[in-house]
């Protein structure tokens, strides 16, 4: 750690990050959530950083170090490893400070981010399948070319620049009792959680992990930095197999606890916002949103960090449709039924008087040797939630169609 790093996370410097951040950010005040707040018995607020003007709070970071580089580091040129947030915070601070950047993005970075992050003039390197592998490959290219290095999260000056997100959220907000926030390596839990406990100690805030790459929480189990053996999640931006050496001792004294989310929880938070809040939330953004309802407290606080919102098409169309699954809002079942004119009309009359909305049928006359005894008809569709299923489940049980459910496949 340099000696110009040792004077970060001061009041002090929390409020110049402050100050200086607003040259390249957005306001993004509070939205005071009427459904999650119903949802959970607490007053529930979010920090809508989805609509920074690179999608994310990185940003922040970013814009800051590069204030405390010297002309000489800017000169030598930029380099950071990134799944995408970051990256883009970079290329775009060194835009703004007319400095070259190198941005190594792992493989399986969405498009959305590869583009605009060449969009902000980087150069895009795309190499391994997790950000650690691209980070190894960054401090390569940066020992060969002669670059400076900006660390996503294991920099103290890039904690700083965050942890502006926490000066923010007092201000508007003075008596808030919890702060949610994402963590893939630790850098932004470290600015918010050290700022909040400079600015009020009896702020709770709690890092949110997703359950595939939990390396934040069994590091803190161990005692230790600890590398996971791999991470499975679609939370790209916080699949990270290990948290920043520099940064863990701020965790450690600050952090209050850690929560961790399956995927699952991921899918249907994405439907939540787009539906009652009408704002696009990438996976590792959604994590504080999907924690809510592990956070066991009533009548408090809570600011809800969404760090992004950076997702591609694709992605969105699958989280969509695997949230309307998940909500029993698509379904599929099979029912066996005699290969005779007529039936496929009873079913489909049977579904239409439940008001269900067919949208897929598959007709399979091989699944018995005997096709006027049996054969499949697969019916996927479309019902407003549990209780209209099982309803149309009913009324085909009803019938004698001995519905099963399967597993939809849209």
């Amino acid at each position: 750690m340099s000696e110009r790093d040792d004077k970060m996370l001061t009041l002090e410097k929390f409020e110049e990050a402050s100050e200086k951040v607003k040259e390249a950010t957005q306001p993004t005040e509070l939205v005071y959530s009427e459904y999650l707040s119903a949802q959970t018995g607490n007053k529930v607020y979010l920090k809508p950083e989805n609509m920074q003007f690179t999608g994310a709070y990185k940003v922040r970071g970013a814009y800051y170090k590069m204030s405390t580089l010297t002309e000489e580091e800017r000169a030598k040129g930029i380099i950071t490893a990134s799944a995408g947030n970051h990256a883009q915070g970079v290329a775009y601070a060194a835009k703004c400070y007319g400095a070259k950047a190198v941005i190594v993005m792992p493989t399986t970075t969405p498009l959305i981010k590869v583009n605009r992050t060449k969009s902000y003039g980087a150069e895009v390197v795309l190499y391994g399948n997790v950000y650690d592998e691209a980070c190894a490959k960054a401090y390569e290219l940066a020992e060969q070319e002669g670059y400076t290095f900006i660390h996503p999260f294991d920099d103290l000056a890039v904690a700083t620049g965050q942890g502006s997100i926490a000066m923010e959220i007092v201000k508007e907000l003075p008596l808030v009792d919890y702060i949610l926030v994402p963590i893939g390596g630790g850098g932004l839990a470290t600015g918010v959680s050290t700022l909040a406990k400079l600015l009020n100690p009896k702020i709770q805030v709690i890092g949110v992990e997703p359950a595939g790459a939990n390396c934040m929480e069994v590091s803190l189990k161990e005692g230790k930095v600890t590398t996971l053996s791999n991470v499975n999640t679609i939370a790209d931006g916080t699949a990270v197999k290990t948290p920043g050496t520099n940064i863990f001792p701020y965790i450690k004294e600050n952090l209050d606890g850690i929560i961790t989310v399956p995927d699952e929880d991921l899918v249907v938070a994405f439907l939540d916002m787009v539906e009652n809040h009408k704002m696009i939330v990438e996976n590792s953004g959604l994590l504080t949103v999907a924690a809510l309802k592990q956070l066991d407290v009533k009548n408090k606080k809570i600011v809800s960090i969404l760090s992004g919102g950076n997702m591609d098409v694709i992605t969105m169309s699958s989280v969509v449709q695997q949230g309307l699954i998940f909500r029993d809002r698509i379904f599929t079942v099979s029912v066996l039924l005699p290969d005779k004119p007529g039936e496929l009309s009873t079913v489909a009359g049977i579904i239409a008087n439940e008001s269900g909305n067919v949208i897929k049928l598959e007709h399979n006359q091989f699944v018995s040797t005997n096709r006027n005894a049996a054969v499949e008809l697969r019916i996927t569709l479309e019902a407003f939630g549990t209780e209209h299923k099982e309803k149309i489940i009913e009324a085909l049980n009803t019938k004698g169609y001995q519905p099963k459910v399967v597993r939809t496949n849209i």
